[in-house]
């Protein structure tokens, strides 16, 4: 059922209702999934240190620490994947998740199938061997094999799914793919799942650090009314 590796994937729930935590955690366990769970954001930091998962699902709207904040302490000590789970519907709070680092996002009221598909696609993405051979432009280096990214000589620090977006148009020189070929192609996923306002963040969060002048990018070029092109 689940690929990753010999061991249990372990998938923290994060949700104040207990409906939503038992419903999630039914079915992600029906699949093979060990789940471990949290009520509140406080609690929740407790069980990124005990339990390590593999894969948070978080509400954003939390207890003591909100989700967002959650999601900021995360992204100070490492990547591991995130799907936001959230009642909110305005795209600003969307937005500022995914800026924030989130994976993906899901909102309330939800699909319990739809949601274990996704968190096996995010962890399918997050588990994916290197491919490719290392890519080297002037001024910028893209190495598959250890995920990294040289800018001018310095290392350049991108997360999980931040470096397979900048990998996949760098090996397509000068092709215009647009937001629903990226979703499907980067991500795993369309946009009846996901919303194409996630590939227009981690292009922007891509150009503030690989680019000198973000507002003027030279590499990651937006093609109006298309998408986007790597210019070598």
């Amino acid at each position: 059922m689940i690929t990753m590796s010999d061991r249990n994937v372990t998938v923290l729930v994060v949700d104040d209702e207990p409906m939503v935590r038992e419903v999630v955690t039914r079915y992600l366990e029906h699949d093979g999934f060990h789940v471990v769970t949290a009520e509140d954001g406080r609690e929740a930091l407790k069980a990124v240190k005990a339990s390590v998962p593999d894969l948070i699902i978080l509400d954003i709207m939390l207890p003591e620490v909100d989700g967002l904040d959650v999601l900021t302490k995360l992204r100070l000590s490492g990547d591991v994947p995130v799907i936001l789970l959230t009642a909110r519907t305005a795209e600003a709070d969307r937005i500022l998740g995914l800026e924030l680092g989130a994976d993906d996002y899901v909102l309330k009221p939800f699909s319990p199938r739809e949601l274990t598909a996704r968190v096996r696609s995010v962890l399918r993405r997050s588990s994916r061997e290197p491919a490719g051979k290392r890519l080297e432009f002037e001024g910028l280096a893209i190495d598959p094999a250890t995920r990294e990214v040289n800018v001018d000589g310095e290392l350049v620090e991108l997360t999980a799914r931040e470096f397979d977006l900048l990998a996949f148009l760098a090996a397509s020189p000068r092709q215009v793919f647009s937001r629903a070929q990226l979703l499907s192609q980067v991500w795993e996923s369309s946009p009846e799942w996901q919303d194409p306002a996630t590939v227009t963040v981690h292009v922007r969060r891509v150009r503030q650090k690989i680019e000198t002048d973000p507002d003027n990018p030279r590499r990651l070029l937006t093609v109006r009314g298309v998408g986007y092109r790597f210019e070598p």
